[in-house]
């Protein structure tokens, strides 16, 4: 479980990551799909930064 709650982060991250790339391929660049993406990147770099922290 432990692992699990360590790559919460990365998946966050990931998911981001997908939808980000789904946007550039369709090219259908709206704010909000791009927004989402931003917030989840950056929203999953700072989640997987303190579960790293304070999870042993």
């Amino acid at each position: 479980m432990k692992e699990l709650l360590k790559n919460a982060g990365l998946i966050v991250i990931l998911i981001g990551v997908i939808i980000l790339g789904y946007v550039v391929f369709t090219e259908v660049q709206t704010n909000a799909k791009l927004a989402i993406s931003a917030i989840l990147v950056v929203g999953g770099l700072l989640l997987h930064i303190l579960l790293n922290k304070y999870v042993n």
